[in-house]
């Protein structure tokens, strides 16, 4: 009965124990707890300041009213020669010597290339036997045509004999001289198109001469702004590979649109003497035309002004907090790579020209 007591208080004291730790354990749960609310609150609170936006980088201009000035419109050119001659063979044979490499002067006349001349030989050798044979007869029959013993047919044969020879011996020192290719204008080597050991075709190319003492830049101008370049508008031409420039000639317009573009191919005539702009290279053309007088008048860059889904035109202007904000215009005419707006803005105030693809309205700016 005793041990019986005895085991039921130490269940009992077992017990109490087991319920003291459950407690202490969830005293240390809530003691963590409390532990972990202020580094809670205080992550929250860095995350919400992270989530705060930097304000947006942009490039501004500040709109300026000009009274008639001059409008510098930029483009985009290629250099190209002048002239170009394609030279080749006028018959059929193996090229045997080139005598000339890309980008080497030439001048009108200078022996460019030979090809094998042996059968033209021959045919030479063999024109020349017949011019022989046939001059023989001439002599031997005009005694006798002269004694009046030949036959007038007989002797009107024999002169057409000489006839034939002699054009079939031209011919013969023609092909032979068709095999040295000569330059038949003065330049520049722009490219060889066929190698030693190759057989030449007549008619196909084997060097290009380049005229480049005179050079042209094709420019593409958009149907837009052509109407603004004349014959003599005045260009400068900067070529950065160079790092020179040049002022630029006469100017030839096309007459005829690109499909896809919609813009016309025009070509400045521009002087080379030291030949040091070679085709291919680019070109930055600018020409300078008067903009019409007039007072007051507000001008931005074209790519600054924006057009809204519903058509409406409107750019991005910065108010004295360096908010960004959408601003409805008008735009009148454009010159160059910069338009006329009519309505909307005023001087003094900011627009945005560059870095407004990340703006929405309301969005802080720094410039």
């Amino acid at each position: 009965m005793e041990f019986k007591k005895l085991m039921e208080l130490k269940e009992l004291k077992e017990l109490k124990e087991l319920k003291e730790l459950k407690e202490l354990k969830e005293l240390k749960t809530l003691l963590l707890c409390l532990l972990f609310v202020p580094v809670l609150f205080s992550a929250c609170g860095e995350k919400k300041e992270e989530r705060q936006k930097a304000p947006t980088r942009v490039m501004i201009e500040t709109v300026a009213a000009v009274a008639g000035s001059s409008s510098d419109q930029s483009y985009v050119g290629i250099v190209v020669e002048s002239e170009a001659t394609s030279v080749s063979f006028t018959s059929m044979g193996v090229v045997k010597r080139i005598l000339v490499s890309e980008g080497q002067a030439v001048s009108s006349g200078q022996l460019i290339a030979e090809m094998d001349d042996t059968q033209a030989r021959n045919l030479l050798t063999s024109a020349e036997a017949q011019m022989t044979q046939a001059n023989d007869a001439l002599e031997r029959y005009s005694m006798l045509h002269d004694n009046g013993s030949l036959p007038e047919v007989k002797w009107v044969e024999i002169q057409s004999k000489v006839a034939q020879a002699k054009s079939q011996l031209e011919v013969a020192k023609k092909n032979l001289a068709d095999c040295r290719l000569v330059a038949p204008v003065s330049g520049v080597i722009g490219r060889k198109l066929i190698g030693v050991g190759e057989t030449a075709m007549p008619s196909q190319s084997v060097v290009s001469i380049l005229n480049i003492g005179t050079v042209k830049v094709k420019v593409a101008i958009p149907e837009g702004e052509i109407n603004s370049i004349g014959a003599n508008t005045p260009s400068i031409i900067n070529v950065e590979a160079i790092g020179r420039t040049f002022e630029g000639g006469r100017i030839e317009k096309g007459v005829q649109a690109d499909a896809l573009t919609h813009s016309y191919d025009i070509s400045i005539n521009v002087a080379n003497r030291d030949r040091v702009l070679l085709p291919g290279m680019v070109a930055s053309v600018r020409f300078t035309a008067a903009v019409p007088q007039s007072t007051g008048l507000l001008t931005l860059p074209v790519t600054a002004v924006q057009r809204k889904a519903d058509g409406t035109l409107f750019v991005w202007t910065i108010a004295d907090d360096n908010t960004a904000h959408r601003t409805a215009v008008n735009i009148g005419e454009t010159n160059g790579n910069r338009v006329v707006v009519t309505t909307g803005i005023s001087d003094g105030q900011h627009v945005v020209i560059e870095g407004y693809q990340k703006l929405s309205e309301g969005t802080k700016v720094v410039y």
